[in-house]
């Protein structure tokens, strides 16, 4: 039987079928970093210090995922929509083949420039080693980690959201499970009859561990279901064993922009990071478990975002530029007011929540100080999401590259210099400097919306 056909029916309907999913899925995957903080956080401030170097660090690499899977969404969904099931499943099958390539070279990257990037950024030893240990695990493992994202992808580009969403919730526990197993010398807070269940003593090692091993048990999952056929389209095998030109020059050009965007915020985002370093390790420790929660607060948009970039691409396959619109309109309302009921309980509770994860009063009291700034903050981003996936669905993603430019080296960074090394102000003038960025982010891609150049876009 045919998936949910997202090109008839309710549009909120179809908005929430797609993104509840979709949004649950994304936040029980977010449960593996914010569980590997939380024990992490069990070991010492330059632990959590130290990992938080690797993620800002890995980013940039996780362009490339962005570029390809940004292009799959807009390739994968048209097709669908145009009723092409044999196109479907072929431009599956190179997003997998083609990523994996891909992240092995930016794993080689990776692996030559991890040491002196961290060096960049912290001169302290224990945190440095913890960067290190946590670093080389993940690396090693980035061909499944980007190849995990495609074969969920394809599945919600199809109307199947509810599968991906299964596969995430039975990692994430498995993740809960192995995080304190790998991490420490016996498992803390579970006892066998009063008898300490032993663990293996990784440390920060044994926390990247967890999640590699989580990802690949999520990847080898969904690439059944799409081998067996299990979802409305069947991948070849065979076809994995080969490149298609045609379709991996469209993997590489439409979400180029994207790209670049991605690119152009993760430099940005280096040089911000380093004015954070300049005021010491508990900033940075504190700036590594508010950006972990606001990821998790992410997860609404990135749900309905997903979800909507499917229906834009299925009902612009079909030519209803009607449905089109009203989805875009209707993923930026319901984005407002799930980011507002986040903003509301995160300003309340922002030192207990920080308390979860570490002990340190300084860390605590600097972590409630960002998410009270920057959580509501994220009312510009539920905007500008809701209203992007009319680019993703359609292909047209140069207005996000656009915008990252214009609101982080004309406003994010010259602002955070001269807050932080000109004028010596505190911290707050950095979070200044980002929620303006964020304001001009979302005026530039609203600009761009009513523009209306993306309706003629085909991919």
């Amino acid at each position: 039987m045919r998936q949910r056909d997202l090109t008839q029916g309710s549009i909120y309907g179809n908005l929430i079928y797609m993104a509840l999913p979709t949004m649950f899925g994304f936040f029980s995957q977010m449960l593996f970093n914010v569980v590997d903080m939380i024990f992490v956080g069990m070991i010492s401030a330059e632990a959590v210090a130290g990992v938080t170097i690797y993620g800002t660090i890995s980013v940039i690499i996780y362009v490339f995922n962005d570029i390809i899977g940004t292009s799959s969404i807009s390739l994968i969904s048209q097709s669908y929509g145009q009723g092409d099931l044999d196109k479907t499943a072929r431009v599956v099958e190179q997003t997998i083949t083609f990523k994996g390539l891909v992240a092995l070279l930016a794993g080689g990257f990776m692996l030559i420039f991890l040491k002196p990037l961290t060096h960049f950024f912290t001169a302290d030893a224990v945190t440095f080693k913890a960067a290190m240990d946590y670093g080389y695990i993940r690396t090693f493992f980035l061909p499944i980690m980007f190849s995990s994202y495609t074969v969920n992808t394809a599945m919600r580009c199809i109307g199947d959201s509810k599968k991906p969403l299964y596969i995430m919730i039975f990692v994430s526990i498995l993740n809960v499970v192995l995080d304190p197993l790998l991490m420490f010398d016996t498992m803390p807070f579970i006892t066998w009859f009063g008898t300490p269940i032993p663990g293996f003593g990784m440390g920060v090692f044994g926390a990247a561990l967890a999640t590699v091993i989580s990802s690949t048990v999520a990847f080898l999952i969904a690439f059944w279901l799409l081998i067996r056929g299990k979802t409305y389209i069947k991948i070849n095998l065979r076809n994995l064993l080969k490149l298609d030109k045609e379709i991996d020059y469209k993997l590489i050009t439409i979400g180029l922009p994207s790209g670049f965007e991605g690119l152009n915020r993760n430099l940005a985002n280096f040089i911000l990071f380093k004015m954070i370093a300049f005021y010491g390790t508990p900033f940075v420790a504190a700036y590594g478990i508010v950006i972990r929660l606001v990821d998790m607060c992410f997860m609404p948009l990135m749900g309905l975002n997903m979800g909507g970039s499917a229906i834009v691409g299925q009902n612009i396959g079909a030519n209803d530029y009607k449905r089109v619109k009203k989805t875009v309109h209707a993923a930026a309302i319901l984005g407002v007011v799930a980011t507002l009921i986040i903003a509301i309980l995160a300003f309340i509770f922002a030192k207990p929540i920080v308390g979860i994860f570490i002990q340190d009063a300084e860390v605590i009291a600097i972590g409630a100080l960002l998410i009270r700034w920057l959580i509501p903050s994220m009312i510009f981003l539920s905007v500008m999401f809701g209203f992007g996936t009319a680019f993703s669905g359609s292909g047209y993603n140069t207005p996000f590259f656009i915008a990252s430019v214009v609101s982080r080296w004309l406003f994010l960074i010259p602002i955070g210099v001269v807050a932080t090394y000109v004028l010596k102000t505190s911290f707050r003038g950095l979070l200044v400097a980002y929620i303006i960025s964020e304001m001009v982010d979302m005026s530039v891609v609203l600009y761009h919306y009513k523009k209306g150049k993306w309706l003629t876009k085909r991919v």
